[in-house]
């Protein structure tokens, strides 16, 4: 059953028992998805509350298409999961099931289709494959899932350059068509050498660097935010901070460079939800508490 607004697709679920057969009535809960009309790339926020006045004090669980997604406790009596989609997967209906005070209810998503552009990019040189242990170290960076959220508030852009290339483009690299890959993550024409900040609070988790083998993602660090949310840096030419670090936003991590596959001095900054990579534009913009 689904009920949407214009602001929120709120979902009131209601049993009703009858006191004549014994039965102690289940207490009601509130489901808010956000945004209220997703599109390829968007995290959603799916929250959970009870009734006004009842409790719900253990985690609800929350399945989309099947799969159970992380849930937290962010508050007294609510509980978010976050839902990252991808530019690259297919639009259209997805399953919902919200389990919580001894209910269940199936519910329906809508994901809208979404249009990327295609932008062509010439890469000096000739080998611009990447290393196994580039990609494995990523890979296990973007699976960290840690229990506490470390950030709090909309992010941070991490640098001041101007945007020269959004999330979920498809790239033509030097005359070869880049299937099924997309961008994932925003880039920033700054300076060779600028400050580049954390987006939010963290801790470092990722460290790595091209002559370590770096070929594709050049210098680069990834922080943890908790709950599933990290964010990476890429191309710097400079580091300045340790893994194990804690950093807080706004602090400066290292400076913009060309390291790794690049063209020119820029950053790119990834966001990833759950491992997926996710445009980060709407956690600069507004963010999830």
């Amino acid at each position: 059953m689904t009920f949407q607004s214009i602001a929120t697709l709120r979902l009131v679920l209601w049993t009703i028992c009858f006191s004549s057969i014994g039965l102690a009535p289940a207490l009601a809960i509130e489901v808010v998805v956000q945004p209220s009309k997703p599109r390829l790339g968007d995290t959603l926020s799916i929250t959970v509350t009870p009734e006004p006045g009842e409790q719900l004090n253990q985690a609800p669980t929350i399945k989309v298409a099947g799969q159970a997604l992380p849930v937290y406790q962010i508050s007294a009596n609510r509980w978010r999961a976050l839902m990252p989609t991808i530019a690259i997967e297919k639009h259209g209906r997805r399953s919902l099931l919200v389990t919580g005070n001894q209910q269940t209810r199936n519910m329906v998503l809508w994901i809208g289709d979404r249009w990327f552009p295609t932008q062509s990019i010439w890469l000096p040189g000739n080998d611009h494959s990447g290393t196994d242990l580039e990609f494995d170290r990523v890979d296990a960076f973007k699976a960290i899932v840690s229990p506490k959220r470390l950030w709090n508030g909309p992010f941070q852009r991490p640098n001041n350059g101007p945007l020269t290339a959004g999330y979920g483009i498809r790239r033509i690299y030097n005359g070869d068509y880049s299937d099924p890959d997309y961008h994932r993550g925003l880039d920033y024409a700054g300076w060779a050498g600028s400050p580049v900040k954390a987006a939010a609070s963290g801790q470092v988790r990722l460290v790595g660097r091209e002559a370590e083998g770096f070929r594709i993602h050049g210098n680069i660090i990834g922080i943890d935010h908790g709950q599933g949310v990290n964010t990476v840096y890429l191309h710097l030419s400079q580091i300045n901070v340790k893994e194990g670090q804690m950093v807080q936003k706004g602090q400066i991590i290292g400076t913009v460079g060309s390291t790794g596959a690049s063209t020119g001095p820029h950053l790119h900054f990834g966001l990833n939800v759950n491992g997926k990579s996710v445009d980060p534009t709407a956690w600069l913009t507004g963010g999830f508490q």
